[in-house]
Parts: C-alpha cells; sequence; structure tokens
C-alpha cells in the first residue's frame, strides 16, 4: 500500500470516501449500533480503486471481470467461505478469482497485515456500512455500503467511470423537493434510520422496481399514480390496449402481508419474483401504470396532454452528486420521446411519480416539485448501480 497508485481518480476520491464512512460509522456507534464494520483509511481506498480498476480493463477466457470486494476481517463474515492460504490482491488474484464469484450476493473479503492487502475469502453477508466495492464493467467502480435493514439496494457513496468522479451528496440535496424514492436510495429515508425490519417498506420496493428496469436494458417507463383518484386517465390515450381490470394485486397483496424472522426469506423470495415480473412490463412499448398501493392498473399504455393543460416548456433537472447545480432544461434536452412523455404526465398530474429508464443505462424520476411549481427531472442512474 506504500506504492502510489496509477489510477488517478482512485488518488482523487479516497480522502473523500474516508471521510464518509468515518461520518456514517461515528453516527452509527453514537446511536449504540454494535458489531459495525471497520472505518478504511484513505490509502485502504486508493488501494483497492486502483487495483479493483486495472483488474476491470482485463479479461478471463474473453470475459471482464464482475467482483464485489468487501473490507472486513476473516472473522466478521458471515455464511463465509475461508481460503487456506491467503490471496494476494493483485489484479491478477481478481481476475482469475471473477468467474467463480460475480454472482450476486458474493463478496470476496479484503483484510491487511501490516502494509499488505490480502484477500482470505468469500461472504454472503457484511456487516452495517461495511466498505464494499463494485467492479460492474470494464472501467466502471461503485463505492457503496449495506442497508442497515439488510435487504434491498445498497446505498451507493461513489461512482467512477474511468476518469471521471461521481460522490453521491447525502449532506447538501434539497430533501424538501424530492420523493422519498430518491432519499432513500442516498440512506436518508427514515426506514434507513431504525432499528426494525422494513422488508415491506413501500419506498424501497420503487427502489428494486427501479433497478430492474434499468437491469432488462430495454428501456421502459412506470408511472405511479394515487389509489384515491382516476384523475391520471385524462392523461392516456383510450382505449388502454393493455389495461388491466380488476387491478391486479399480486404485489399488493405481498406487501400487505406481516413479515416475521421465521418467513422473512420466503417473503423476501416472492417480492423479487413479482418485481421482476412487474419490471418486464415496462419494456413493452408505452409506460405501465401502477398506483400508490402497487396495484397493476395498465401497461403499455399511451400517454398524451390534458386538453385543459399548457405544454411542459421548461423542467428542473438535479443528479444527487457533489458539485451538481440543478439546471432550468427544456423537457426534451432531458432524453428521448420517453422523458418528454413522462415529464408532460408530471405537468398535467402533479401528485404522480415517473420512473424512466433508458436503453443505454441512465435513469431518471419525474417528480412535481410544489415548492418550485416545476417538474423535476432527477438523474439517479449513480445511485441505482
Amino acid at each position: 500500500m506504500t506504492s502510489q497508485s496509477t489510477y488517478q481518480a482512485a488518488r482523487a476520491v479516497a480522502a473523500k470516501v474516508e471521510n464518509h464512512f468515518a461520518q456514517q460509522i461515528s453516527a452509527a456507534r453514537a446511536r449504540g449500533e454494535q458489531s459495525l464494520a471497520p472505518e478504511p483509511s484513505a490509502q485502504i481506498i486508493e488501494r483497492m480503486l486502483d487495483v479493483a480498476f486495472w483488474a476491470s480493463l482485463r479479461r478471463e477466457e474473453g470475459r471482464p471481470p464482475k467482483i464485489s470486494l468487501a473490507f472486513l476481517p476473516p472473522d466478521q463474515g458471515q455464511q463465509q467461505l475461508l481460503f487456506q492460504q491467503r490471496l494476494e490482491f493483485t489484479t491478477t488474484t481478481l481476475t482469475k478469482l471473477a468467474p467463480g464469484v460475480e454472482r450476486p450476493g458474493i463478496h470476496l473479503g479484503v483484510w491487511y497485515e501490516g502494509d499488505v492487502l490480502y484477500v482470505w475469502g468469500t461472504t454472503f453477508v457484511v456487516p452495517n456500512f461495511c466498505f464494499v466495492l463494485d467492479v460492474s464493467e470494464p472501467g466502471l467502480l461503485v463505492v457503496k455500503y449495506r442497508r442497515r435493514h439488510g435487504f434491498g439496494k445498497f446505498v451507493n457513496v461513489a461512482v467512477l467511470i474511468g476518469d471521471q468522479v461521481k460522490v453521491v451528496d447525502d449532506q447538501n440535496t434539497s430533501l424538501s423537493n424530492c420523493p422519498e424514492l430518491i432519499t432513500s436510495l442516498l440512506g436518508l429515508h427514515p426506514s434507513s434510520l431504525s432499528d426494525e425490519l422494513h422488508e415491506n417498506d413501500s419506498v424501497n420496493v420503487l427502489i428494486q422496481l427501479a433497478v430492474s428496469m434499468r437491469n432488462h436494458q430495454q428501456g421502459g417507463a412506470l408511472l405511479v399514480v394515487p389509489s384515491n383518484s382516476q384523475i391520471w386517465r385524462d392523461s392516456i390515450i383510450h382505449p388502454i390496449k393493455y389495461a388491466v381490470t380488476p387491478a391486479f394485486t399480486g404485489l399488493a397483496d405481498l406487501m400487505r402481508e406481516r413479515v416475521s424472522k421465521s418467513n422473512q426469506d420466503q417473503w423476501q423470495s416472492a417480492l423479487r419474483s413479482k418485481i421482476e415480473s412487474m419490471a418486464g412490463l415496462t419494456a413493452i412499448d408505452g409506460a405501465t401504470v401502477i398506483n400508490d398501493q402497487y396495484e397493476l392498473l395498465a401497461f403499455g399504455a399511451k400517454i398524451k396532454q390534458r386538453p385543459d393543460n399548457p405544454t411542459v416548456e421548461r423542467i428542473l433537472m438535479t443528479e444527487p452528486v457533489i458539485d451538481w447545480k440543478a439546471t432550468i432544461i427544456h423537457p426534451a434536452q432531458s432524453g428521448g420521446t420517453r422523458h418528454l412523455s413522462a415529464a408532460q404526465f408530471i405537468h398535467d398530474q402533479p401528485d404522480a411519480l415517473a420512473l424512466v429508464a433508458s436503453q443505454d443505462g441512465r435513469f431518471t424520476v419525474f417528480s412535481w416539485s410544489h415548492q418550485e411549481e416545476i417538474v423535476q427531472s432527477h438523474r439517479i442512474e449513480s445511485l441505482l448501480l
């Protein structure tokens, strides 16, 4: 770890990431939490980023590595597999191990002795606020940590794409203007700060839907409308080819179930299945419509402008990363046809929420700011990786 990294972005971001984890872990200790992950130093963070970046550019039997690295000692891992001999933490080691550990939920455990980092084995469960580094694709690294309740999308801290660095802004975001979906992704939603299980937390379900929509890589739009109103129908072309009557309540029924520790695994498995099914419908041309109780109302729906409302001409574009400044733009600048239609829908239906996935990985949440009286376009792909 004494040698200087050759990946300059690693050196540039290491101190910021160290500070972020130090603050999170210190706050957790102050709340009385136990069994917390160790704090990674800037030197360790820089070294892990450097080795992981160069490993991401290599190939094993023609395939780039996809790896999740967790910084913790062997005795803190759970459901672990321990190697008899420690392995050097090098690009060669990571590239060789990648084919066997690329499936979701498997982390390579990384620890140190003196000035030397080593790989000690694999683990399926990491402690709260554990430094996790995902090698997602060539040149793309994501620093994240496990949610306190342990289920759902990890909280992203920083995204490194080649020489571009995005550090998530979880302090200065204007939370009064952000949907709960985004504050939850930032780790700031109340369910992220509770000691109780929140597997059936509604915002977490929207996060899982967003991740699944992005992962199918076919693009899609999801409209979330109020369950106590039918006004949203004024913004849809009729007849709706794939209207669902009565509303399909598979996911909604699951969300209403009481979850105990004894049936937790079974419930989570069923939830993933329902989410994958619903997210799959968003790949069909048009928008999928659900209400805020997660009842499926329609898919393949075509959005139209309400006759009594003007065309949306300006939106406020935001991205929850440090040094980003909110900008007023024309809706056409936010993306393609799906983005333009979603912006118009929210302009006409301010109590709704629109999630739009692009085939290139971009992901946007459209919401109405009652404070600014304008449609907001939140770019959140850096939170979903």
